[in-house]
């Protein structure tokens, strides 16, 4: 008797142990997933196309009006050195981000970089997509966001961040708080000043186009986040 009374003792301890496992681990998984949801910016479509009849976003659950400095296009060329020479700095301690054109400074601007909870990666990285306009949506409850048209976007990746992670530079008109941590993994940027970028970085845009992808013969800018 008491031999199968430690049996069934032992066995309900295996259950009890497996079934908190299988806990910890769908726990685990499931904050991972609500952790990928909240960071970074990943787009609705490449397609780098305009929603010319959207005019409200919602962002942390206020309905914002779409400004018409987003949507407004105007195309330019910037001279300069050669692609090459071109990088982009991104101070995170700072909260700024400096253009340089060989060894002279192009642009210099104050940015907002990912919160605690959804950091914007450290390394070396490359521009390997740029998007003229796209929808961004993510987030839950009151961090959820809808952004459509958001400007001037510029995707980032390396070897160790994937670029569909969604990490990119882009123009920023739900908020002004510059300077400051404030976005989901994205560097965000006053939109003129994204619009500069758009233009200067690589790869290049062909005329009339409103994306292009970095290839060998046409590779993307390099852009360096540190602390």
């Amino acid at each position: 008797m008491k031999k199968d009374f430690f049996v069934f003792l032992g066995l309900a301890l295996i259950i009890v142990f497996a079934l908190a496992a299988y806990s910890f681990r769908a726990r685990g998984i499931e904050n991972v997933a609500r952790s990928q949801s909240l960071a970074s910016c990943v787009p609705k479509d490449f397609s780098g196309l305009m929603e010319p009849f959207q005019k409200v976003a919602i962002f942390e659950g206020r309905r914002i009006e779409i400004p018409e400095l987003a949507t407004d296009a105007k195309p330019q060329n910037v001279l300069g050195v050669s692609q090459e020479e071109r990088w982009v700095e991104v101070d995170l301690s700072e909260q700024k981000l400096k253009a340089w054109d060989g060894s002279g400074l192009f642009l210099e601007t104050a940015v907002s970089t990912g919160l605690p909870g959804t950091p914007t990666p450290i390394g070396e990285f490359r521009i390997w997509i740029k998007l003229r306009s796209t929808r961004m949506e993510g987030g839950e409850g009151r961090y959820y966001y809808n952004l459509p048209n958001v400007p001037y976007v510029m995707y980032f990746g390396n070897d160790t961040v994937a670029s569909w992670k969604g990490y990119g530079l882009h123009g920023t008109y739900w908020h002004s708080d510059f300077g400051t941590r404030r976005s989901h993994g994205c560097v965000n940027l006053p939109t003129p000043i994204a619009e500069r970028l758009y233009y200067w970085t690589s790869p290049v845009l062909s005329e009339g186009k409103s994306v292009v992808r970095a290839s060998s013969e046409n590779p993307g800018t390099r852009i360096v986040i540190h602390e």
